[in-house]
């Protein structure tokens, strides 16, 4: 039996702004530091050893998980996945959620970020928004990187890279991955084997880890949000 926690990264300068961020590689805010360290503090009181830590490339995600591993005096390397990443939310990057929704409605806002398979329309690769223009993914093979995606875009995305690099490590210990609100809740369809209506009702708030305990077998024993007075329907139990 091991322990896989799924963590969303704290607070962002973008996610402060209300803006579509997606793939670009914005840091935390003070307060989002600060969620991480609440974080940090919920899962060191688990008293568990971590065994394997995952990220995405981007710079929230990470910090986000460096904050954990210096409260766990646990400084060991992790790996960092692209596939991992958030969504990308192609046009839509930038633009400012309220204003959007002023000028498309909020519905279409709404299907936009929890719709299972519609995709914006691309983003304009000369836009210094786009991935091909930001360094952090220069190491991406060119075909990987998307113009915009879908959530179904997302999920397989993440959930091939936990396949084949994470689901063989739970047989072995204790994992935590600190990823985005799109992808945690892909790989939450995938071990929660949540349908496409489920999914959009998913929420993954900042800073309170879902513990979830697990067997080799990818079956799923218990699992909950370690902060209680925020926690959020996982639609499981």
């Amino acid at each position: 039996m091991s322990y896989l926690i799924l963590i969303r990264h704290g607070q962002s300068t973008w996610n402060l702004e209300g803006r579509f961020t997606g793939w670009v590689d914005v840091d935390l805010t003070e307060n989002g530091k600060h969620e991480a360290r609440k974080a940090a503090e919920l899962i060191k009181k688990l008293n568990i050893k971590i065994d394997y830590y995952f990220s995405s490339l981007q710079l929230r995600a990470n910090n986000t998980l460096k904050i954990i591993q210096t409260s766990l005096n646990d400084y060991q390397n992790f790996i960092r996945a692209w596939e991992l990443n958030e969504r990308h939310y192609g046009i839509l990057t930038g633009l400012n959620k309220v204003e959007m929704g002023k000028k498309i409605g909020k519905e279409k806002v709404h299907q936009f970020r929890r719709s299972w398979d519609l995709r914006p329309e691309p983003l304009d690769r000369e836009s210094p928004f786009h991935p091909l223009n930001i360094e952090t993914y220069n190491e991406i093979p060119k075909e990987n990187i998307p113009d915009t995606e879908s959530l179904k875009d997302t999920y397989e995305r993440a959930t091939k890279f936990f396949k084949s690099k994470i689901e063989d490590k739970i047989n072995y210990g204790n994992i935590i991955i600190s990823a985005h609100g799109n992808s945690i809740r892909a790989l939450c369809k995938y071990l929660f084997k949540l349908d496409k209506n489920q999914i959009t009702k998913l929420e993954s708030p900042t800073r309170n880890p879902i513990l979830i305990d697990i067997d080799k077998n990818l079956k799923i024993k218990k699992c909950k949000y370690l902060d209680k007075e925020r926690a959020k329907d996982l639609l499981i139990y």
